[in-house]
C-alpha cells in the first residue's frame, strides 16, 4: 500500500459533510466545505488582510458590541451539513445567540465580511457569495484593500444585489444593522504599512 505524503491533499468521497470534516485529523491546514466539496484554504493571510480585519472589528466593537456578538476567523460557520465556511468577520444579533455553539456557528449570521486578496477574490465574489445567499445571510460585505473600497450586498431572494459601493470618505452604514456607522477611510488610515 502506497503511503500518503504529508503534503498530499486530503481526498474525500463527495459529498463531504460537517461530521466528516470534524472527524478529520488536524493537519495544520484550514478547510471549508462548499456544496459538499472540501476545499483547502490558501496559506495564511497577508498582513494587510489581517490589519483590515482588525480595524473593522475594532470599529464594530465600539458601536455594536452591546447588540451583537462579533467574531473573526478562524471559526466554522455551519450553514448546512455540506456548507461550512470561515468568513473573516461576522456579526450575530443578541436575540439570535442560540446559533452560537461551542464548536462554531450553526446558522446564518446577520452579517458576513470577507477581505479580498488576489488568491481569494474570485472565490469570495462568486462561490462564497452564492453559498451565503443560498443560506440566507442577509448582508454580505466585500472589502478590497487594493482599491480601498467596500461593496455592500443585500439579500434579494436567493442572490445578492449590490446595495452600495463605499470609498474612503464615505460613511458605511446599514439599515439592517443600525449600530454600524464609520468612515471607510478610518479602516485604512490606522494601518501601518509593514514590509511593503
Amino acid at each position: 500500500m502506497k503511503k500518503k505524503r504529508k503534503d498530499e491533499p486530503i481526498i474525500r468521497e463527495q459529498p463531504v459533510t460537517y461530521d466528516d470534516y470534524a472527524a478529520m485529523p488536524d493537519d495544520g491546514n484550514r478547510y471549508e466545505i462548499i456544496d459538499g466539496v472540501l476545499e483547502m484554504m490558501s496559506p495564511g493571510p497577508m498582513t494587510i488582510h489581517q490589519a483590515v480585519v482588525r480595524e473593522i472589528e475594532f470599529l464594530m466593537m465600539q458601536s455594536c458590541r452591546s447588540e451583537y456578538e462579533i467574531f473573526s476567523a478562524p471559526l466554522d460557520v455551519i450553514l448546512s451539513k455540506t456548507n461550512v465556511l470561515q468568513p473573516d468577520l461576522l456579526m450575530i444579533h443578541i436575540s439570535r445567540l442560540d446559533i452560537v455553539k461551542p464548536h462554531g456557528i450553526e446558522g446564518a449570521p446577520d452579517l458576513v465580511v470577507e477581505i479580498l486578496s488576489p488568491s481569494t477574490r474570485k472565490r469570495d465574489k462568486v462561490v462564497k457569495a452564492a453559498a451565503y445567499a443560498k443560506h440566507q445571510v442577509p448582508e454580505y460585505w466585500l472589502v478590497d484593500p487594493e482599491t480601498r473600497t467596500l461593496e455592500q450586498y443585500r439579500l434579494d431572494g436567493e442572490r445578492y444585489e449590490l446595495e452600495e459601493l463605499y470609498e474612503e470618505d464615505d460613511r458605511v452604514s446599514s439599515d439592517k444593522l443600525p449600530c454600524i456607522s464609520f468612515r471607510l477611510g478610518e479602516v485604512f488610515d490606522s494601518i501601518r504599512m509593514i514590509g511593503s
